[in-house]
């Protein structure tokens, strides 16, 4: 028999779950394979961040300052109250406690958020910095999970994590260069001017994301065997998306958005179990 309290995380966490369902078929597909005890904090962790990225993206006829302000706020209070009526915070707010997230983690993460208030182009520095926070922190957030309070084992794999996650991050970047440049008037590669964006400029940028692969790999051959299929098939779907995006052309990137079609996400993740199960990764 669960309690009043236990009922109420359980919801909160379904919550969470039903957010990275309703959002990302690739993402919640992946997360189905890690193991039991760790597929909720994920969920958690995934629904944190896609309530804070729909603030800044989607809720344009409202004053997206002070609602960033305010889910931040709400956030901190969750974290230390340990509670929130608000049931996506509440499962977070469990997950980070559990699991010590640093708060350091979140902080990088909003600001990134933040930027995406009032910034349109980025420098350099800049976009070294959307990526910290957007993507690379959102990874060691998940390691945490993974390691489950193993310090060592996080430290070792700390630099792998966020490399895939900058890799993640940066594909999404070329596959929707075209809704963030006309729908948000964003360009988030820095020096980059979207009416001369070219093959050279996409080849570039590619060369970027394969050296991020390449360690983001090494490190998931190093996880524990509670996320190591999980993470996998984030990687494999990531890759055939970034091999897609890498054979077209650059002026048709400009255009329209690639998308891998479910039937195929479904096909590579079935190939993903099987080369797990026979432990080829």
């Amino acid at each position: 028999m669960i309690t009043q309290l236990q009922r109420f995380d359980k919801v909160a966490y379904k919550c969470s779950t039903l957010t990275t369902k309703s959002y990302s078929t690739s993402f919640s597909l992946g997360t189905r394979l890690l193991s039991r005890n760790i597929r909720k904090h994920i969920y958690a962790i995934y629904g944190f961040v896609r309530f804070a990225d729909e603030i800044v993206d989607t809720f344009h006829e409202h004053d997206k300052k002070t609602l960033l302000e305010n889910f931040k706020n709400d956030t901190y209070r969750a974290i230390e109250q340990k509670i929130s009526l608000n049931p996506i915070l509440h499962s977070f707010q469990k997950t980070v406690n559990e699991f010590r997230i640093d708060r350091e983690l979140i902080d990088i993460f909003l600001k990134s958020m933040e930027m995406d208030l009032h910034k349109k182009k980025y420098n350099h520095v800049e976009y070294d910095s959307y990526i910290l926070g957007s993507a690379e922190v959102v990874g060691l957030m998940c390691l945490k999970v993974f390691c489950n309070g193993d310090e060592n084992l996080y430290n070792a794999l700390k630099d792998y994590a966020m490399k895939l996650g900058a890799a993640f991050q940066k594909i999404n970047f070329l596959r929707d260069l075209k809704a963030d440049y006309e729908g948000m008037g964003r360009v988030y590669f820095p020096d980059i001017d979207m009416t001369t964006f070219n093959n050279y400029t996409k080849k570039e940028i590619e060369k970027d994301i394969e050296r991020d692969f390449e360690s983001g790999l090494i490190g998931i051959k190093k996880l524990p065997k509670n996320s190591r299929l999980g993470v996998f098939v984030a990687y494999t779907y990531y890759r055939s998306l970034f091999n897609k995006v890498r054979s077209t052309p650059a002026e048709t990137i400009r255009e329209k958005r690639i998308r891998i079609n479910n039937l195929y996400k479904y096909l590579l993740f079935t190939r993903c179990y099987v080369q797990h199960s026979l432990n080829v990764i």
